[in-house]
């Protein structure tokens, strides 16, 4: 039996945590450590031993542990707060002794998927508190059921992954979700989780029937246990502010044996205007198996000349002659050519999509770091739009892009997306949106100076569309983390503070239903970032 954290070590190490927000002394930091390691050992089941997955900044693989799954190098730099621990959890007893340690410590925890978190939230904090990660990359199971057409998948495991296993049982199966094969299932689900083939199936979200989570009080709960308020929030309200969820149970759903993409690229100079005008008032409208994106950048010709260049890349759920057919039918404009179009696998589409070559082998999917991976530090916003950008809009949008060198990513809605009640999950941008738009700017240069002025870019960009997107609230999306739009220190203004970006993220009336399940199952706000749901 494990031995019990006694109630003068909590006090000592109490006292340990105010002495340092008093004065950040590196002694009193590794007192802390100790501390809540000796929580640890004694709260952890003897059978599993924690000891072996446990890292502090005095171990030689402590950096490589922390910077495997940072996606953004932005919060890779020495300055950038570290934690005073992290806990590669093996075992549900690891994250249960973590959970009521952090508790008693009254440290701050940070539970880390995939690493993918645009702000960095799953690994950094911006305030001056003690943190430490649960790292959930070892829990990466994925138990693939075809005769069900459900799978359960582990919080760790990665969306690549997923895709790989639904293809090792079905070639006629697969799941909604992102492009990205390195992002991680608990923090793309939980978000809402959107991908290529939402105009069809909806989000990931759409097709979770059941979860695995951890509560504050070390319980594991199922979708019965917790109750539907408890599923319907980490089923798009971000889980982290409710607990750690260990699993999800998705719903696959049926591909053709033959799915065509195609990737078309076209300039200012032919007529992209035109051609971008268009696709607002159609990519919405078109046929439910057919998602077109359309991704707007600047590039440098021969002469040295900015020009905006767009590009369309799509995926359509059936053979290329009905897509030709469909698209110079309704989207003529765009000029596709029989030549265009490239049938393939469902499961050689996630490649296709990811920028692989054809023909590379789909076990590149299992590969939890790719190339993608090691860009330099970025920024990323997002938006809603709700009426179409005329031909002059989108001149004026391409004039300004010239200057900031950003990228714009505009997914198209319609669908199936418009069919489900934005109150039927907390992801409440449905109906009404024709897409939602991207904004990415990535930057090579080391320094302050140089992430000040990418920044300001980015917030330049984002100001200059605000005559062309959604408004009272303008919208944004959870998974796209973007402190820009609100920042709660969790005060006695929390929930004033947690208004400004709930209701941009769920809108007024799902926001007002998070705070009352956070109250409900989290009245302490253990769980808790700098955008997290408040109790109130």
């Amino acid at each position: 039996m494990a031995i019990i954290f006694s109630f003068s070590s909590q006090i000592s190490c109490l006292v340990l945590l105010l002495v340092f927000l008093t004065t950040q002394s590196s002694a009193t930091s590794s007192s802390i450590t100790d501390c809540f390691i000796q929580c640890l050992n004694n709260r952890s089941d003897p059978s599993f031993p924690i000891t072996g997955v446990l890292y502090t900044p005095g171990n030689s693989p402590f950096p490589s542990v922390l910077q495997t799954y940072i996606k953004n190098r932005l919060f890779n730099e020495s300055t950038t707060p570290k934690p005073i621990l992290i806990i590669t959890a093996e075992h549900v007893s690891h994250i249960q002794a973590a959970i009521m340690c952090g508790k008693e410590s009254r440290l701050l925890m940070k539970t880390r998927s995939g690493g993918h978190d645009f702000e960095g939230l799953s690994y950094v904090t911006n305030t001056n508190q003690p943190f430490f990660i649960v790292d959930m990359f070892n829990f990466r199971l994925i138990d693939v059921d075809i005769k069900q057409e459900t799978a359960w998948v582990q919080a760790g495991g990665t969306l690549g992954e997923v895709y790989y296993r639904i293809a090792e049982k079905s070639s006629t199966h697969g799941f909604p979700a992102g492009i990205c094969p390195t992002v991680g299932v608990g923090g793309h689900i939980s978000g809402g989780g959107y991908g290529n083939m939402m105009r069809k199936f909806g989000l990931s979200v759409d097709n979770v029937v059941d979860a695995q989570l951890i509560d504050v009080n070390g319980a594991l709960l199922n979708r019965k246990s917790m109750g539907e308020d408890l599923f319907w929030a980490i089923t798009g309200g971000g889980s982290v502010s409710f607990g750690v969820v260990l699993a999800y149970k998705i719903k696959l759903v049926r591909v053709p044996e033959v799915v065509t993409v195609f990737k078309i690229e076209r300039t200012s100079e032919q007529n992209l205007a035109t051609i971008a005008e268009r696709w607002a008032q159609v990519a919405d409208k078109l046929d439910d198996n057919l998602f077109l994106r359309m991704t707007l950048d600047v590039i440098n010709d021969t002469k040295g000349k900015n020009r905006a260049r767009g590009t369309f890349l799509t995926l359509y759920l059936g053979n290329s002659r009905n897509l030709f057919a469909l698209l110079n039918r309704d989207f003529p404009e765009l000029g596709l050519q029989t030549s265009d179009c490239i049938e393939m696998s469902w499961i050689e589409s996630t490649l296709y999509f990811a920028e692989f070559p054809i023909g590379t082998p789909t076990s590149v999917l299992l590969s939890r770091i790719t190339q993608s991976d090691l860009l330099g530090p970025f920024k990323g916003k997002s938006d809603y739009l709700k009426t179409p950008i005329s031909k002059q809009g989108f001149e004026f949008i391409f004039e300004r892009m010239k200057e900031v060198e950003i990228l714009l990513e505009f997914n198209p809605y319609g669908g199936r997306m418009g069919k489900i009640s934005e109150f039927a999950k907390p992801f409440p941008h449905r109906s009404g949106n024709i897409a939602k738009i991207q904004y990415l700017i990535l930057w090579e240069e080391r320094g302050i100076e140089a992430q000040n002025r990418y920044m300001k870019y980015a917030r330049m960009m984002y100001d200059y569309m605000t005559p062309f997107v959604s408004k009272n609230p303008r919208e944004a999306f959870l998974n796209y983390r973007d402190l820009d739009i609100g920042f709660n220190n969790h005060g006695r203004n929390a929930s004033i503070e947690g208004m400004v970006y709930g209701y941009k993220y769920f809108k007024k009336r799902n926001y007002k239903r998070l705070t009352k399940v956070k109250a409900r199952v989290d009245p302490t706000n253990f769980f808790r970032n700098e955008q997290s749901i408040p109790t109130s």
